[in-house]
């Protein structure tokens, strides 16, 4: 392992030693059984998906945060601090997005990891920047100051998916290029025609519909995309580590009766409680939405892979707005 990764492993493990001490050594076993490929290991499992997609059988891909993890706040256990040290690649979303990995991600880069940060690789937005009337962005934002949801936006996700591939042909020694390449190809393809299929899926929601609360700021590039305008947020703030008060959900009571919002959007990783109460206070039987917008669903889901997660979102919002 490499040096510098001691010390944030030692801080951990000794919560592991004695569940690890009496198991088997399959694991150890696998990993020396197919060392051939090299391993790129990705944060988040919305990208972990895209990666495994991209890539084919070239690498073997390692994905850190588990479905329903909510990755603003996800901590990594002493074994996947390790995994992320022995990475030939780490594939980041980037922004700040994985606030409890920052520390592990910083040593790793420092330690000689190569680091792909997937945010980089689009136009960026920053928070409340999105919706109707922004049709022009500045791909030279501060990077700590954009908006990191980019996969909401399945044509972002496209040039991330895209760049990723020439980051690790370009990066990493004995990956057979052509064949990459051709798996490559055909994924952004399928990501391509992904964001047209939930454009066309979208057209029977009316303009005027076309107005989104969330719990917190996390469908900006869906917005951007689409021709949406968030209102507002239930967690005022881009991270569902922050909070709200009452005077804030107080303002938020009086846009959604002011705007005729017709559901609030929670999420899949993180309670919906203040979403239904905001509901209940606003009246109107206004509608509570989970939306999967941190992590996909459960294997076998109507959310188990990035595509099929973009599709149910689409479906979910049109039944709530169309009307």
């Amino acid at each position: 392992m490499r040096s510098s990764f001691k010390a944030l492993v030692a801080t951990v493990a000794g919560l592991a030693l004695a569940a690890a001490g009496c198991g088997s050594d399959d694991t150890g076993a696998a990993v020396e059984a197919d060392t051939e490929r090299p391993t790129v290991v990705v944060t988040t499992n919305i990208l972990g998906d895209v990666v495994e997609n991209l890539v084919g059988d070239a690498f073997d891909v390692v994905t850190i945060m588990p479905v329903g993890a909510d990755p603003h706040d996800f901590q990594a256990s002493a074994q996947q601090v390790a995994q992320i040290g022995e990475a030939d690649v780490l594939i980041v979303n980037g922004g700040g997005f994985e606030e409890g990995l920052l520390d592990v991600i910083e040593a790793a880069e420092g330690d000689g990891v190569l680091v792909f940060e997937a945010l980089s690789a689009v136009d960026t937005i920053e928070f409340g920047e999105s919706g109707r009337g922004t049709d022009e962005h500045d791909d030279e934002h501060d990077r700590e100051d954009a908006d990191p949801h980019f996969w909401t936006d399945p044509g972002r996700m496209a040039l991330a998916a895209e760049a990723i591939a020439v980051f690790l042909v370009a990066n990493v020694d004995g990956v057979d290029a052509d064949a990459l390449d051709a798996s490559a190809d055909a994924y952004v393809a399928e990501l391509e025609a992904l964001d047209t299929e939930v454009a066309e899926a979208l057209a029977p929601i009316g303009e005027d519909r076309r107005v989104l609360v969330t719990n917190h700021d996390a469908l900006g590039y869906f917005a951007d995309r689409y021709d949406f305008e968030v209102a507002g947020t239930v967690i005022p703030s881009g991270s569902t580590t922050d909070g709200t008060s009452a005077r804030e959900l107080a303002e938020l009571t009086e846009v959604i009766r002011d705007e005729g919002v017709l559901a609030i959007f929670a999420e899949t990783t993180v309670s919906d409680e203040l979403a239904q109460t905001l509901a209940d206070e606003v009246g109107d039987e206004i509608a509570v939405v989970d939306l999967y917008t941190g992590s996909l669903g459960e294997s076998g889901s109507d959310a188990a892979s990035y595509v099929t997660m973009m599709r149910t979102n689409a479906q979910r919002i049109v039944d709530a707005l169309a009307g």
